[in-house]
């Protein structure tokens, strides 16, 4: 979905001003960047040429929650990032986000975020589900007391998901030890606690 001169296009959807020129500034060398600064602006400028959205949730007006529906509905392959001061809650399982990011955001976190969102595209849609649900488990692991996703069904649903996923991906691809998607899932779920919940790589 890249224009002419093969720089993909971010839009950066945030109500504060500061932040919005400070995501410009780190990304316009690599990136074709386009702001809003409101949902409504956000859908003013929604079309096919936007490779991710970076969307933030709260936000005057029509909320962050509504654009990513409204993004879904327009452009399902678009990739969004939740860029957010909202802590993760069960709800998140439910939405159509690709990854999760929690304010503030280090320079870094922001840049393989969007690198890794547009390296998704060459996946197919299993490794593509699977990345999305992954990082989904990984906010939940990183807000959540462990006692509280072990008892909270729609996580459980989630992690049986994920199993699956996995399980197919082994069926079909069996040497994904060495595949480039898989070591994206693990740094997704590198620095959780994880070790001790079921579903990791072995």
């Amino acid at each position: 979905m890249a224009d002419g001169d093969d720089q993909p296009t971010v839009l950066v959807v945030e109500d504060e001003r500061a932040l919005i020129e400070l995501y410009v500034r780190w990304l316009e060398d690599d990136y074709r960047v386009l702001t809003a600064d409101g949902g409504e602006e956000a859908l003013e400028q929604l079309d096919e040429g936007i490779d991710v959205v970076l969307l933030d949730r709260l936000m005057p007006g029509m909320s962050g929650d509504e654009v990513l529906e409204e993004i879904r509905r327009r452009i399902p392959d678009c990739k969004v990032a939740m860029v957010t001061a909202v802590e993760p809650d069960f709800d998140v399982i439910t939405m159509g986000f690709d990854d999760y990011l929690t304010k503030p955001v280090e320079r870094e976190e922001l840049l393989e975020t969007i690198q890794r969102l547009l390296s998704r595209s060459q996946f197919d849609d299993i490794e593509q589900e699977l990345y999305a649900l992954s990082s989904k488990q990984a906010a939940l692991r990183s807000s959540k007391p462990k006692e509280e996703l072990e008892e909270n069904e729609e996580f459980r649903e989630l992690q049986h998901r994920i199993d699956e996923l996995r399980g197919e991906l082994d069926t079909t691809l069996p040497g994904m030890d060495d595949d480039d998607f898989v070591a994206m899932v693990r740094d997704i779920e590198g620095g959780e606690d994880s070790d001790d919940l079921p579903g990791d790589f072995e």
